[in-house]
């Protein structure tokens, strides 16, 4: 399992990590931003890319301004998603183009995962503590951008992306390469029954996930739970990256849900074809 191969740089006052192993094949652009160098006042500070958190909305558009000039993009024709912790993955195409870009009313529905196979169209999903998964088809030109929070990930999000790339774009797993960005990692992210109990309907091997910390409670590691699934699937363990930044532990980098108790801001995974 990788932990390494994931870099930061700044383009016009903007910092973001990438994965070097996607940008090195010259198809997409992407990035995953920090939560510095907005506008978005506490306990949004500063770089909220979310609408649906609390936050002035005017600031959010202005954020998302600041992350578009970084990345090169048109802010008019950003697509993003209301996502709600689902599997529904859906191919996109120019005509989704501003789709909550402004505001999130007008933004995708009950979706998790985004399919790109047209070049220019810039789509974006919000996270503070699930994960952000880059699923990349260098042969078909194909790219899926996945919201693998902890009921995704037990259902099964990754999976759903791969196997809509293979119906709509003909994927081969075997030709993927995988970033998979910082999320709350296993050394923070405590769960209890609530989560097992469907982990462990869903997976009869569940263990392998989680270490027992005391009674009904378990440390639960996201990111391990979505490499097996890529794994299960085809995916080669060579080209799956894992960031290993743990959200709750990087404070000072990241929006946690779970660390803030519930009231902060959102970071954003951002791709565009080429």
């Amino acid at each position: 399992m990788k932990r390494e191969k994931f870099m930061m740089r700044e383009e016009k006052g903007v910092r973001y990590f990438f994965f070097p192993h996607l940008e090195e094949t010259g198809l997409i652009i992407h990035g995953i931003t920090t939560r510095h160098q907005g506008v978005s006042q506490p306990p949004y500070d500063s770089l909220n890319l979310a609408f649906h958190t609390g936050d002035d909305p005017e600031a959010v558009r202005q954020n998302r301004k600041l992350v578009s000039q970084a990345f090169g993009f048109d802010l008019a024709d950003l697509v993003s998603c209301q996502q709600v912790h689902g599997t529904e993955v859906l191919k996109i195409d120019a005509r989704y183009k501003g789709c909550g870009a402004l505001e999130y009313g007008n933004s995708i529905a009950d979706t998790d995962g985004l399919i790109l196979v047209e070049p220019g169209i810039p789509i974006m999903m919000c996270y503070a503590d699930c994960v952000p998964v880059f699923i990349l088809d260098p042969k078909n030109k194909a790219v899926c951008l996945c919201h693998a929070g902890w009921k995704g990930s037990v259902n099964g999000i990754v999976v759903k992306g791969i196997e809509t790339m293979k119906q709509k774009v003909n994927t081969n797993p075997e030709d993927c390469l995988v970033g998979i960005g910082p999320s709350i990692g296993p050394c923070c992210y405590e769960v209890d029954k609530n989560v097992i109990d469907p982990l462990s309907k869903n997976f009869p091997n569940w263990a392998r996930f989680v270490k027992h910390r005391k009674q009904d409670r378990w440390m639960l590691d996201l990111w391990e739970l979505n490499r097996w699934q890529l794994l299960q699937v085809g995916v080669k363990d060579k080209n799956i990256v894992i960031s290993g930044m743990c959200t709750s532990c990087w404070q000072e980098l990241f929006f946690s849900h779970r660390a803030s108790g519930g009231r902060t801001g959102r970071i954003a995974a951002v791709c565009m074809l080429k």
